[in-house]
Order: C-alpha cells, then structure tokens, then sequence
C-alpha cells in the first residue's frame, strides 16, 4: 500500500514568552523513525512530510491549510493511507479520513500493527491482542445506529434500547476480560519458570536497548543462536533466552527482549509488563546503544526512561547496567578510535561491534568481573562419593588447577564468590562430613 508520513511538531510555549519544541528529538530523525516503522510492514512511503502545528486543532490537530496541502499531495501521490507520527483522538482521526478520503493511523495504531505481525508465540499474540483491543475501545463510532432496538420503557418518551455501538463494547470489554485472564495464567507459569531458575541459580543477564541497537545480532554472536537480526525496526519481539557460558566457564542465561522506542504506547506497556518484568530479575543488564545514530542520546534517554518506569532507579542501574556502544564498525576511523577510548576510561561502558566481533571479548570479561563480585580463592578435595560436584564447579566457579589423586579424589584450585563459596560448603555438607583438609582456604 502506498503511504504517506506526516510528523507534526507541536510547539509549547515556555515561561519567558518563547516559543520551543515539545520534543527533545529532531523532526527529521522522527521523520526518519517513522518512514522506517511503516517500511517495517512493507508499506511503499511515497512522500513524509513534516508539519510545524503552532496552535493544535481539537478536531483535526492540524490547521486547514495544511489538511488542504497534504490532500493535495495523496491526490497526486495517489496514496490511500497517512501515518501521522503524533498520537490522535479518536474524533481528529475520523475528521481527518473524511478530509483526506483515505485511511488515517497514528503513531500507536502503527506499532500496534507491527507488534500484532512480528507475534509468533501464543503469549505474544496475547499481549498484543489486548493491546490492540485496548487501543480500539474507544474508537467504536456510531455506524450503527440503524440497528438500534425498540424502544424501551412506556410510551414514546422512553429512550432507544441498546445501540449496536454499545453491545459492540460490551463485547469487546468480554474478550478484554477474557484476554487478560490468560495473560494472568502467562505471569503465572513465567513466576514458575523464574523459581525453577533460582534453584538452579545461574545468573541473568538481559539485553535492554532501542529498537534496531543491535541487540539480536549481539545475541546471536555470544550465544550462537540464529535469533532473527534484520536492519528493521522491532524486527524480533518475542523474548529469547539462551544458556552461554563465560570465558571463564561459568554459566549464565542471556535474555534479548523486545525493543524500546520512544512514546512507547501505554497499552503496550501494560500489556507487555510479564514480558518485560524479565528485565527487573535480571542480575545485570546490557544497555545496548546504536552510537551510529546521531540521536543515540536521545533514544537512551527513552530506554532508562521506560526501566525506571519498570522499577530500575538511577541508582540500582548504577549498580546492575553496563552500557554497551555497539555499532563502533559505522564510525568514521577518527571517531571510532575517540569512542573506544572514551571507552575504555568509563567504569561500566564497553564499546562493540555485534557484527565484527570487535570488542565482544572484552564485553564478555567485563560481564564475568561484575557478576563474580568479591572473589575468593580456594583450594578443595573432592573424595570419590563428591565427584557429581565436578559439574556444579565448573558451571559456578573459575577452575585454575586440577590434580587427579591416586585415590580417585580429585583436587581444585578455585576462584569464585563469596556468595557461591558459602554454596559449596553447604553441598560439601550433605551426606558424610569431609576429612578437615577437604575444604582449605
């Protein structure tokens, strides 16, 4: 279908008098956004424009002569659908069909579309369906009324019975309500999925990042998956997790969600909060960043925007979050070699490229320094009725030496947490006690 992109730019007013933009975003890289989220669904965008809206119009958002302009442009575009990148009412969008003689979406019926094609999962659908069915709630208009029932009450004073747009609600709100109790039953078997993680506690680490930062081409190239990565917005929604294992041999389980992107539909939010709750379980999270993209900044902002909207303070992502520039192949020789640096001085920032691989192996150190935390050095002896320990001790600890005793025990020489040390004691407690020299420190 051949589309047309409108991206209005309102203006507020601040208190010295002057008038300043409403969004801390350019209008060309929101131009750019948008054409790309239509592109996402195979429309043809012949034309995007960008519309300075001074004073808003309750009934329409734009001003006449700009509906006039823009209906000149689908007449000779021939295009029959307008995306305007600005949420709209459900009164401006019926206004401006009827102005346009075409079909009208605004920024939130167009992610709506693109979450409801990428869904391949039952609990994506799921999330979706209620989304979209909370977004069209409050679109129902009166074409019905036709098909009204008689009248109720005595006489001809009694007003009409129920409209078809009020049984259409009510059947609506009917499948909300159903919707919503299987996505009870999603949280559910996802809390039951997290305990039976805790008891085989390896930790989590979880991809956040803008939509198209890379993060399942960054998946992919840690974990080896085949995680569908395309040059697209939201080209993956549904989340994936991948056991992988660290340098050092420690196991972790890698979780790629979907992607942020800014003004974020409150449906969505709230419909995708199982999915993202993914996220506050984590025990680090990769905040992947395009630093090709000239409004990288800004579509970081959103992304800590929508974690702390999530439960993630300033000061918990201080603690959990290691910044991740990928993309650093795009750059400008001069550029890249400022920005690895810059890198390299920053506490919890690595720079990478997902594509190349180019610092991916200090990205995986780094993961293994902060969940290791305290470490403690250890020197221990399997006996023989121990040995099914061996595979615990080289998923959750750093094995520097090993000597295969006559015997049959074995003997480690480890590095690993405070946190795991007191584990092991506990699993080296169980059943007969251990000679003194089994557990030296």
């Amino acid at each position: 279908m051949r589309a047309t992109v409108v991206v209005p730019v309102l203006k507020s007013r601040s208190r010295g008098g002057q008038s300043e933009s409403a969004s801390t975003r350019t209008p060309e890289s929101r131009l750019e956004e948008a054409t790309g989220l239509a592109q996402a669904i195979d429309l043809d965008v012949v034309n995007g424009s960008i519309v300075p809206v001074n004073d808003p119009r309750p009934a329409t958002l734009l001003g006449t002569g700009k509906i006039e302009e823009i209906k000149a442009l689908l007449d000779e575009r021939d295009s029959g659908l307008v995306i305007v990148d600005h949420p709209l009412t459900p009164v401006q969008q019926r206004n401006l069909e009827k102005e346009w003689n075409a079909k009208v979406i605004d920024r939130t019926g167009l992610i709506l579309e693109i979450f409801g094609r990428r869904a391949s999962t039952k609990e994506g659908t799921l999330q979706v369906d209620l989304a979209h069915l909370n977004y069209q709630k409050g679109r129902l208009v009166r074409s019905w009324t036709h098909l009204e029932r008689q009248r109720g009450g005595g006489g001809f004073m009694g007003g009409p019975g129920e409209t078809q747009i009020e049984a259409d609600r009510r059947l609506l709100q009917d499948r909300i309500i159903k919707l919503e109790r299987e996505l009870e039953q999603v949280v559910r078997t996802r809390q039951l999925h997290r305990a039976k993680r805790r008891k085989v506690p390896h930790p989590i680490v979880a991809l956040v990042g803008y939509t198209n930062a890379g993060k399942s081409t960054l998946f992919n190239r840690i974990t080896g998956a085949g995680v569908l990565a395309e040059d697209m917005l939201f080209a993956t929604l549904d989340p994936t997790l991948r056991r992988m294992k660290l340098p050092h041999g420690r196991t972790v389980i890698l979780s790629d969600t979907v992607g942020f992107i800014s003004d974020l539909p409150t449906h969505l939010v709230a419909a995708f909060r199982a999915t993202l709750e993914e996220v506050l379980e984590a025990d680090l999270i990769l905040h992947v960043r395009d630093m090709s993209d000239a409004d990288n900044q800004a579509q970081s902002s959103d992304v800590m925007r929508i974690l702390n909207d999530l439960g993630i303070d300033e000061a918990e992502s201080a603690k959990r979050l290691i910044e991740v520039w990928n993309k650093i192949d795009r750059l400008e020789p001069e550029v890249h070699d400022t920005m690895v640096q810059k890198a390299a001085g920053a506490s919890n920032v690595v720079a990478v490229s997902a594509v190349s691989g180019e610092g991916v192996d200090t990205l995986m150190d780094e993961i293994s320094r902060r969940l290791s935390g305290v470490m403690t050095e250890a020197t221990i002896r399997l006996p023989v009725d121990k040995l099914a320990l061996l595979p615990w001790l080289y998923d959750h600890a750093i094995v520097d030496g090993r000597e295969d005793n006559e015997d049959g025990s074995i003997t480690l020489d480890l590095r690993l947490s405070e946190t795991e040390a007191t584990e092991l004691e506990r699993r080296i407690g169980n059943g007969p006690k251990p000679d003194k020299e089994d557990w030296e420190r």
